[in-house]
């Protein structure tokens, strides 16, 4: 808000009224216009010299009204919006080039813009622009080979942008491994999406720490076990060391018994020992240990402790670690009243410990609310406690109650329960625990409860039966996870969740990547009156470089984003869609490999589009290591 009135009252002293801050909507965008404004890819014809009067009378219309943006007062973020002015004197507004503007007439056909350059104030003028824009679109698509390879051989030239290349190179397809491995020493952040196996070799090889560990802390690692188990060899922390050991157990590596050997000497052994794939052979050590932390730790592997070592936990000297043998002596043998009114906190009983009868019957029935709710999850709980809690005149009581694996779906029917059905949801542990038993998944998949039934859908595999029982689904929320998760998925459900829904971030290709995603017949919604249907024409192998360009020109933006994408887009139409009004559609634009070689070196240098413009798969492999060297040098400086 700040920003804007700050804006606003530059603009005021300079002789404007402010009407209004606007997206751009279908209008040219000021990023293209700044574009212009410093020189890059911008049409012929414009005039060079001072804004007099007469430009500005062609910018305003009958009400003196025109759009303007200033440099260094962006409103609307990535895609920023244009300010609605309004000017009523006789000469020119009190905008200069310090600190610099962009102004578009209403019905988009002048623009007008002065900017600071290193020679001064460059004044740009021009009438006639959106026939001017196809105009420079036309001629940068005939450009041959020869002038490519003269704009090639001429970059970087004078790198204005050096440090944005060095956050985008690594994201460029056709980058070669030797490339990205010489990046590991300028820029990280390419790391987090690579799954380059040289690469990620050279990265758990690397003698910086923070190399070493990048690949391990993303949101989703691509290492291998053997990546995993060298990143950990490496770590000289003891503490860092057990973390990516977690975290490779968290992503499924298996990790040799050796590792954990060497893990457990030293100071982070209590830690060690929480790992879940710790041999059994370690037990008795971990029982024994002078550090109340480990024996405590210990505990936890109860079922696999010999029955001295749980005597001898169960007589611990240390109050904590008999606590928690207590804990777990009762998920098997039933807790009286008088074990569980000696213990500190007695949440971790009513949740996990198998309860006696009487002591079970109280607590079912107890006034404070907290102890029945804990207690509706408990695995342990009886028949005849369950229910009790069915009963429940608290609604999340009685709804966790619904969720217990222990119930039959007849029982489940009759528990009076609550699903928002707008909520996020979770797989069951229990229901994923059986998606390899068809029987179990057909009995499921039937249930009353939709959060079962979208738990049912998260399989991998199901029986052709269930698939198509929950491809109907009256919930679209199982028919979406159906999509999203399961192999066996059919091609008219996926098409059906395609009208509502077109990726998640932790599943961005489904429902469209599906491999039984429909690819042929999909032409016949070229004319749909759904953009999102439209957006699929050009997935069918049939249509041809006719349709991107029609597409490319559509009135929706993802439709002309899916136009952007695709290698059949004509250099001309790559090179007009980077005046598109949306942001998406221009940074699309700009990765296309189609994109003329004078367009796409112009926007190399622009602050604004260095860091798409350089993971563009068209660069040659020689004009990457020039610009690699070039970002190089400026990380270097800038440390």
């Amino acid at each position: 808000m700040q920003h804007r009135e700050e804006l606003h009252e530059l603009l005021l002293c300079a002789g404007l009224t402010v009407v209004e801050d606007m997206r751009p909507g279908s209008l040219f965008p000021p990023e293209a216009g700044w574009r212009i404004a410093r020189g890059i890819v911008a049409p012929d014809g414009a005039v060079r010299a001072a804004l007099d009067a007469a430009w500005w009378r062609r910018l305003a219309d009958a009400d003196g009204e025109f759009l303007v943006a200033v440099l260094g007062h962006r409103i609307g973020g990535n895609d920023s919006w244009w300010t609605r002015v309004r000017y009523a004197g006789d000469g020119a507004p009190g905008l200069t080039g310090d600190p610099g503007f962009v102004a578009l007439s209403l019905d988009g056909q002048v623009l007008l813009a002065e900017v600071p350059g290193a020679d001064g104030p460059r004044v740009t003028a021009l009438d006639r622009l959106p026939e001017r824009l196809e105009e420079a679109a036309e001629a940068a698509g005939r450009e041959t080979e020869v002038e490519r390879a003269e704009v090639w051989a001429a970059v970087p030239g004078r790198p204005a942008w050096p440090l944005h290349w060095a956050e985008g190179i690594g994201f460029n397809p056709t980058a070669p491994d030797e490339l990205l491995i010489r990046l590991l020493d300028v820029e990280l952040g390419f790391l987090h999406g690579c799954d380059r196996p040289a690469v990620l070799d050279a990265a758990v090889a690397h003698p910086d720490p923070r190399v070493r560990s990048r690949p391990a802390d993303t949101f989703r690692p691509q290492l291998t076990s053997d990546q995993w188990i060298r990143l950990i060899h490496a770590e000289p922390s003891p503490s860092r060391r057990v973390l990516w050991a977690e975290h490779a157990c968290a992503w499924g590596a298996e990790l040799p018994g050796d590792l954990y050997d060497d893990l457990l000497v030293g100071p982070s052994r209590a830690q060690a020992a929480e790992l879940p794939g710790l041999p059994a052979h370690h037990l008795p050590g971990l029982a024994a240990d002078a550090d109340p932390r480990v024996r405590e730790t210990a505990c936890a592997r109860w079922e696999d402790l010999a029955p001295p070592l749980r005597a001898r936990l169960l007589d611990d000297t240390d109050d904590t670690v008999r606590t928690a043998a207590l804990l777990a002596h009762h998920t098997r043998v039933p807790m009286p009243r008088e074990v569980f009114a000696t213990l500190p906190a007695p949440r971790r009983a009513l949740e996990q410990c198998r309860l006696s009868p009487e002591l079970e019957a109280a607590l079912v029935r107890d006034e404070d609310a907290d102890v029945r709710r804990a207690l509706a999850a408990n695995p342990r709980l009886s028949a005849h406690g369950v229910a009790v809690l069915a009963e429940d005149p608290y609604d999340d009581i009685r709804s966790a109650v619904a969720l217990r694996p222990d119930l039959d779906e007849e029982q489940r029917a009759a528990v009076r329960h609550d699903v928002d059905p707008t909520s996020m949801s979770r797989t069951l542990p229990w229901v994923e625990g059986l998606h390899g038993d068809a029987d179990a998944m057909r009995r499921l998949a039937l249930s009353s409860h939709p959060l079962i039934r979208r738990s049912v859908a998260r399989a991998r595999h199901l029986p052709p039966d269930v698939v198509k029982r929950l491809a109907r689904d009256e919930d679209r929320t199982v028919r979406l996870f159906l999509a999203e998760s399961c192999d066996d998925a059919p091609a008219e459900m996926l098409l059906e969740v395609w009208r509502w829904w077109d990726g998640s971030f932790s599943h961005p290709d489904r429902p469209r990547g599906h491999p039984n995603f429909p690819r042929t017949g999909l032409l016949r919604y070229a004319d749909d009156p759904h953009g999102r249907m439209r957006r699929l024409a050009l997935d069918d192998p049939a249509s041809t470089p006719a349709d991107v360009a029609r597409l490319a020109r559509d009135p929706e933006a993802e439709v002309r984003r899916r136009a952007a994408e695709d290698t059949r887009l004509s250099p001309a139409d790559a090179a007009r869609l980077l005046n598109d009004a949306a942001a998406h559609v221009r940074v699309t634009a700009m990765r296309n490999p189609r994109l003329p070689a004078r367009v796409l070196a112009g926007l190399l240098h622009d602050q604004d589009t260095a860091g798409a413009a350089v993971t563009n798969p068209s660069i040659p492999v020689p004009v990457l290591r020039r610009i690699l060297a070039e970002a190089a040098t400026a990380v270097a400086a800038r440390r």
